[in-house]
């Protein structure tokens, strides 16, 4: 019957998408990962197989070619299959390594996008991804790399794009700051590191480039969460202070 690729969001259950809501109520089977939130898959039916794939880092309880498989054998069998995944499928999400494997087979995809934790977790945290006063361009990269791949090239992001968010980031901060320091970015430039962005649980730790990783380790800020590092982090003060005077009134 197909598969449908579906983000799920990034954490809070309440920005899913309507598209990607009704998919999780017909599906015959959800294989989801570890970020989504379980509250998504009490909307599924009471028939539906869920298959739990998630990952942490450096332990994956379910091999990527094992995930693709068990989608074309599901779908094969005539089920109707929803792949989900936190934030946007397409967005470090391995979507479209998914996409590609299921219609080498004649399976029909569908592709559900949903909102990534890069934008919606600094928003929730009072931070603009843009603004017209501190910047008008932003950058989404991944701090992990793929194994035999090699390293982001921190020299053109260092002064090339306004605003940086970073995926998967945590264990690499360090020298993630140096790199872009040492390539032009100014170490008084303001970052926050943003833990369980969206959820109940989201801590946000704020601090110039040059200490953002120290700040973060003394928080124990830990995974999964995303770097934010710009000008625009000079709004979360305001916005909150403003909130802050709205609230009295």
């Amino acid at each position: 019957m197909g598969v449908s690729i579906v983000g799920a969001g990034p954490g809070d259950p309440e920005l899913i998408t309507v598209k990607a809501l009704k998919a999780i109520q017909t599906a015959d089977v959800i294989l989801y990962d570890r970020l989504v939130n379980k509250e998504l898959l009490k909307e599924s039916k009471p028939s539906a197989v869920r298959v739990f794939c998630g990952k942490f880092p450096g332990n994956h309880v379910m091999t990527q070619d094992r995930i693709n498989r068990l989608i074309v054998k599901f779908a094969s069998d005539g089920k109707s299959v929803v792949r989900l995944k936190g934030g946007d499928p397409f967005v470090f999400g391995r979507g479209g390594e998914e996409a590609a494997y299921a219609r080498s087979f004649g399976i029909p995809v569908e592709i559900i996008p949903g909102i990534t934790a890069g934008i919606a977790a600094p928003a929730y945290a009072n931070i603009p991804v843009t603004h017209r006063e501190y910047g008008n361009s932003f950058a989404i990269v991944t701090g992990h790399q793929m194994e035999g791949k090699g390293e982001t090239d921190w020299s053109k992001l260092a002064t090339s794009v306004d605003t940086l968010v970073i995926y998967m980031g945590m264990k690499h901060l360090d020298h993630i700051t140096k790199q872009l320091i040492h390539h032009g970015r100014s170490g008084a430039m303001m970052a926050a590191v943003i833990e369980q962005g969206t959820t109940n649980a989201q801590r946000v730790v704020t601090a110039p480039l040059c200490r953002i990783a120290e700040e973060a380790q003394k928080q124990e800020i830990g995974n999964p969460a995303v770097i934010v590092i710009g000008d625009v982090v000079n709004c979360r003060e305001q916005l909150e202070r403003e909130m802050a005077l709205a609230a009295a009134y």
